[in-house]
């Protein structure tokens, strides 16, 4: 079991797709199929969330284990499909819904309450490739977040949303935080984003509850295994890494780096940590640390809240 530093405490973390789809709405495989396939692939847990429809994850459960000998944690999810601004339909990622939770609504704002009421979490997909701004997902309400990646928009170039995260958090939106996350519907894009959850263990609940109070980092690859703010500090300690940066509020920020072309008898290797003064960042409200291995995979942690207001 993996294990890292969040906020000064050790502890486990899972590794959870949480943006899926079955033959329940247009993927290719059945629900069983698809959670054995996440579970051969070293996933912890799946939320399945199709389109409009919720699936029977209770009975799943009970299947996956007697048919399957499967041993994956199920969150009950729902993809929502509002119309939205200038003809725009929605795209509402619900987590932790019952699973007769209705599917159709006339507004988002009408999903999102219910989503609301129901005690889910719920997220913009893709607000990107939808066409979506930050200031249209405002209209939604309350939220908890947004997709800061998403593998199946990879192929027409809109699969990072880190430009929306931000102007939500410059706005004030909160909780505002990020997954990354497959939405795969065929082995096309399995295995490329995910959320790594700092839970207690591993049921529903818990990995909820984490999700809830921002207690993940979320990833193409790379890996944290230190988050924390200690003694007017930031501190992360990662995989191997070409770049680690904080990113705040418009211009400000900060960079570790290796040198693209190293002076000769230069010894400095892979970025594997950060240490910064937060004091740098005083007219900011938010930070959050995003890295990249060699190969171009980011990671991205969630965002850190100055108690001060933003000026």
């Amino acid at each position: 079991m993996k294990k890292m530093i969040l906020n000064g405490k050790e502890t486990p973390v899972f590794k959870v797709n949480l943006h899926s789809h079955s033959t329940t709405s247009d993927g290719m495989h059945d629900p069983a199929e698809l959670c054995c396939l996440y579970s051969l692939g070293g996933y912890d847990a799946i939320a399945l969330t199709d389109h409009r429809k919720t699936n029977k994850v209770s009975e799943l459960r009970t299947t996956l284990k007697e048919k399957f000998d499967c041993d994956i944690t199920l969150i009950s999810g729902i993809e929502l499909h509002p119309m939205g601004p200038r003809n725009i339909p929605w795209h509402i990622l619900v987590l932790g819904v019952p699973e007769d939770f209705p599917g159709e609504y006339a507004t988002g704002f009408e999903a999102a309450q219910a989503a609301r009421n129901a005690g889910a979490l719920l997220y913009a997909a893709h607000p990107y490739w939808c066409g979506l701004t930050s200031a249209d997902i405002a209209e939604l309400g309350e939220i908890t977040g947004t997709e800061v990646y998403n593998s199946s928009c990879r192929h027409i170039g809109k699969e990072y949303n880190m430009n929306t995260w931000d102007e939500l958090l410059d706005a004030g939106n909160r909780p505002g935080w990020a997954l990354a996350v497959d939405d795969c519907h065929s082995p096309a894009t399995f295995g490329m984003g995910w959320t790594m959850i700092a839970a207690k263990e591993n049921t529903p609940d818990a990995l909820l509850d984490a999700l809830r109070k921002g207690e993940f980092y979320s990833t193409e690859g790379p890996e944290f295994s230190r988050i924390e703010v200690k003694d007017g500090r930031f501190i992360a300690e990662f995989s191997p890494a070409v770049s680690a940066v904080l990113v705040s509020n418009r211009s400000t920020g900060y960079c570790e780096t290796v040198p693209r072309w190293p002076l000769p008898g230069s010894e400095k290797g892979p970025v594997t940590s950060i240490d910064v003064d937060l004091s740098r960042f005083s007219n900011s409200s938010y930070i959050r640390c995003q890295i990249k291995d060699p190969n171009g995979k980011m990671a991205w942690s969630m965002p850190y809240f100055f108690s001060r207001e933003k000026k």
